[in-house]
């Protein structure tokens, strides 16, 4: 009996010990396993989505954001965060929301300059600097959303204010709030009108109404220290869940954010409320989608068109 104890007890200790190699051996091959965040947080990472040949021959680079921290985080242009070649500089956020923001800028560069790489660099607090490349040639990222999708969904046109002209793109322009100045601290009333240029099949019963349009605002660059608060226009219907409570699907309906409204289309208009913490310069950038779409969403790299707006703040 105590042989056969002995016997276990050191069949243990040696799985123990062989476990504790194995470990050991996952954490210095790859530290984030075992690591906690770095001080300062988690490190923002750029993302190149992908390059678009424009009609023009001009070819544009979409960019991206991954912020794995639960909050968001700013960080101005300039050594922690900047593009090179420095004539390529300052389309980029310096407002970075928690999660993935997809095709959130791009740059686009001459006919004659397409081979030459374009970096994004971005450092977080005490972390070390990353850096992406916006590249051309790869056909595995080339983005054709400017062609029709299977089911006819395109880029929405989109202009700023009720009756601003409207084109598409992801950056497809920008220009001064119609309203400047805007003061702190008082709500400024934001508004997009927009325009689904789609030509689905009308015998397709999912297309016997008009696809709706998200549209999502959101701050892009600002001053250090200024924040954007968005509440809902009293115009803007908020949907209700769809489903009974004993429904399995109930608890997975999520309404929209404030900076969130949708416009039911083909066109419209959508109105948000923000104020604004800090006097400065901000630019606003407002996506809107046609998501609703069976062949349209983030993961396709379609549909959308992205707008930004100056805004002078006293």
């Amino acid at each position: 009996m105590g042989i056969s104890t002995k016997y276990t007890a050191a069949t243990l200790m040696s799985l123990l010990f062989s476990a504790a190699l194995t470990v050991q051996a996952q954490s210095t091959d790859n530290a984030r396993f075992l690591s906690l965040a770095p001080p300062g947080g988690m490190p923002i990472i750029p993302v190149m989505e992908g390059w678009t040949a424009n009609p023009d021959g001009t070819t544009s680079y979409s960019f991206g954001i991954i912020n794995r921290n639960d909050e968001p985080m700013s960080i101005p242009i300039g050594e922690g965060n900047y593009m090179d070649p420095a004539k390529f500089d300052g389309n980029q956020p310096t407002y970075f929301p928690a999660g993935r923001t997809v095709g959130a800028f791009t740059v686009t560069v001459a006919e004659d300059e397409r081979e030459i790489d374009v970096w994004w660099y971005l450092k977080t607090g005490e972390n070390e600097p990353l850096k992406v490349p916006g590249r051309h040639g790869s056909s595995a990222y080339e983005l054709d959303f400017i062609l029709p999708r299977p089911q006819g969904a395109l880029q929405p046109m989109v202009g700023i204010g009720e009756d601003g002209s409207q084109r598409s793109g992801l950056f497809a322009q920008v220009a001064d709030y119609p309203r400047n100045p805007a003061q702190v601290g008082i709500p400024a009333e934001l508004i997009v009108n927009a325009t689904d240029p789609a030509e689905r099949d009308p015998e397709d019963p999912r297309f016997e109404e008009p696809i709706p349009m998200g549209t999502e605002f959101q701050l892009h660059q600002g001053p250090m220290g200024g924040t954007v608060e968005f509440t809902r226009h009293p115009e803007t219907e908020v949907p209700e869940n769809p489903y009974d409570e004993d429904d399995p699907r109930f608890r997975f309906f999520r309404e929209p954010a404030a900076n969130m409204a949708q416009i039911e289309g083909p066109s419209g208009v959508a109105r948000v409320y923000a104020t604004f913490s800090e006097p400065g310069e901000y630019l606003i950038r407002t996506k809107v989608d046609v998501h609703r779409a069976p062949d349209s969403s983030n993961g396709d790299q379609c549909c959308w068109s992205n707008v930004y707006q100056r805004v002078t703040v006293e």
